[in-house]
C-alpha cells in the first residue's frame, strides 16, 4: 500500500512538471533585448522609419525597417542570413515572406534558416491594430520562434 501512494505522488509530480515544461517557450535566452531607432538617414518615400533589435551585445544587430504599402505597414525584418516581413493589415499583425525587390538575402537562404511551419503559425498573431512600440515589441518576441533550432545561434 505505501509503495501504491509513492508511486502516485511521483506519477502527479511528474504529471505537474510535465505541465510546466510544456508552458514554457522554447527560445529560451531571447526574452531580453534592446531596440534602437536608427536616425539620421535619408529613408526614402516608402521607408518611415529604422531601428536595430539586438538580443546581446555581441551579435551583429537585426535590422527592423518601417515601410507603408497599399495593405498597410510592413516591418521588414532582415539579417545577413534571412528576411522576413511582419505585416500590420486590416486582418492583423502577423508574419510573411519578404518582398523579393525589398530583400538582400537570397530566398533560398532565408528558407534554410526560417522555419516555415511557425511562419504559418505566426501568420496573424493579433488581430488587433498595433502602433509600433507594440509592433516591435512582437517582433522582438516571436522572431527567435521563426528561425530553425540550428540557425539559433544567429540571434546570439
Amino acid at each position: 500500500m505505501r509503495n501504491l501512494n509513492n508511486i502516485a505522488i511521483l506519477l502527479v509530480a511528474l504529471f505537474f512538471v510535465s505541465l510546466s515544461a510544456s508552458a514554457t517557450n522554447g527560445s529560451t535566452g531571447f526574452n531580453k533585448y534592446e531596440i534602437t531607432t536608427v536616425n539620421g538617414l535619408h529613408l526614402g518615400k516608402s521607408v518611415k522609419a529604422i531601428w536595430t533589435l539586438s538580443y546581446s551585445h555581441n551579435e551583429a544587430p537585426i535590422t527592423v525597417v518601417k515601410r507603408k504599402t497599399m495593405e498597410g505597414i510592413e516591418y521588414i525584418v532582415q539579417t545577413d542570413y534571412f528576411a522576413v516581413s511582419y505585416a500590420a493589415t486590416a486582418t492583423g499583425f502577423g508574419a510573411k515572406e519578404v518582398r523579393k525587390s525589398w530583400s538582400t538575402v537570397p530566398r533560398k537562404i532565408t528558407n534554410a534558416v526560417i522555419s516555415q511551419k511557425e511562419m504559418a503559425r505566426q501568420a496573424i498573431i493579433t488581430p488587433n491594430s498595433v502602433n509600433d512600440e507594440q509592433a516591435l515589441g512582437l517582433i522582438a518576441s516571436y522572431l527567435p520562434d521563426l528561425i530553425n533550432e540550428g540557425y539559433t545561434h544567429i540571434l546570439n
